[in-house]
């Protein structure tokens, strides 16, 4: 049976195999709750802002410590980053056993010829040792999807984190950015991918975690 995944969806399976096999083998689905609208809100308008710098063939201030090791634009083929940009269609690659995988990219690099990817994250705190890990495989993914695709990517990608520093006397909050160089590793999603298919190939994972345990005890 083919498989759809996304990045996201396929984090489930680090959280717990037996929810993930439940998930795309029998529909059973964790409860979602409810998405705060902030980062909502604030990937619509950062993509605005480094649209409106794109389209002047110029970098945002963020991104003034850029390290590269050569030349860097934003990706400027408008058309095809929006398509990218929409959860609906994003960047799709279907395997030759019919499963398919996509994401929705936030931006893209253009560094000597190479596509870098560079993705927004609203937080509400300073960074710590975890905030860059958390992310590295979603960041893998994509560049996997690129490399499918037939673009040649980088060796490694940016997370340009926003968080908020202080609140002005006309009450204007402003934003801190953090701009975060993490090594590419195309394998790595290659790697997550074919484990997904050989756990959802083989029978239910006996071994539950706290929720399936408690809320699937039938099962």
């Amino acid at each position: 049976m083919p498989y759809s995944f996304s990045p996201s969806s396929l984090s489930l399976l680090k959280d717990c195999e037996r929810c993930f096999w439940l998930k795309f083998n029998e529909k059973i689905k964790r409860p979602v709750g409810i998405f705060p609208s902030l980062p909502s809100g604030m990937d619509r308008i950062l993509k605005e802002h480094f649209d409106s710098f794109r389209d002047r063939g110029l970098l945002p201030p963020e991104l003034k410590e850029l390290d590269v090791g050569g030349k860097a634009k934003l990706f400027d083929d408008a058309a095809l980053l929006e398509r990218w940009r929409d959860f609906r269609k994003g960047l799709r690659w279907k395997s030759e056993e019919g499963d398919l995988l996509r994401g929705a990219i936030d931006n893209l690099l253009l560094v000597d010829g190479k596509l870098v990817v560079l993705d927004y994250k609203t937080r509400g705190f300073p960074l710590n040792d975890e905030s860059t890990e958390y992310y590295r495989d979603q960041l893998d993914f994509y560049n996997f999807l690129l490399q499918k695709n037939g673009f040649e990517t980088g060796d490694f990608s940016f997370l340009l984190f926003y968080y908020p520093n202080r609140v002005r006397e006309n009450g204007d909050v402003v934003f801190h950015s953090k701009l975060v160089k993490v090594k590419a590793d195309a394998g790595n999603a290659e790697k997550i991918l074919k484990k997904a298919l050989g756990v959802l190939g083989e029978p239910c994972p006996k071994r539950p975690c706290d929720w399936c345990k408690h809320v699937l005890r039938k099962l």
